[in-house]
């Protein structure tokens, strides 16, 4: 079903660019235009219009029915279906090797060592710049090495 629609889409698409490229330009933006188009007459003029209408339309259409179909087999999810169960202060996670509570009862978790004494912190990303150098006790900067 859902190839059959993307195929009626996609001719919608060619047959809507066809028709307004056949349209006659107004060109008065920057003075071009205004030539003799395919269709020149009033008459032909309405018909070009109302087949644009209408090819629009069904674009829309099948837009529309394209997103349907692709979200019918999605099931509409909460935030809070995932989230863990909170547990009190120094009880274990419901789930083994599931960190308990939010990403701020984590960051908390991750800092009391440091802070506690315990164990060490664990240690930062090393960088690929150099350290920064402190200026000597005289007061004048270091001076880059010259290449």
């Amino acid at each position: 079903m859902e190839s059959v629609i993307i195929v009626i889409h996609l001719l919608v698409v060619t047959a809507l660019v066809i028709v307004v490229l056949l349209q006659r330009s107004e060109g008065g933006a920057l003075g071009i235009g205004g030539g003799g188009g395919f269709m020149t007459g009033r008459g032909q003029a309405n018909v070009l219009t109302r087949a644009t209408a209408i090819l629009a339309t069904i674009f829309f259409l099948t837009s529309i029915t394209l997103t349907i179909i692709a979200n019918v087999g999605r099931s509409q999810k909460s935030i809070f279906e995932g989230a863990p169960a909170q547990t009190a202060p120094g009880q274990a996670p419901a789930t083994p090797g599931a960190p308990a509570g939010g990403l701020f009862d984590q960051l908390k978790r991750m800092e009391q060592p440091a802070q506690t004494g315990g164990a060490t912190a664990p240690a930062a990303p090393s960088s690929p710049l150099p350290p920064p150098v402190a200026p000597p006790a005289g007061g004048t900067p270091p001076q880059p090495p010259q290449q």
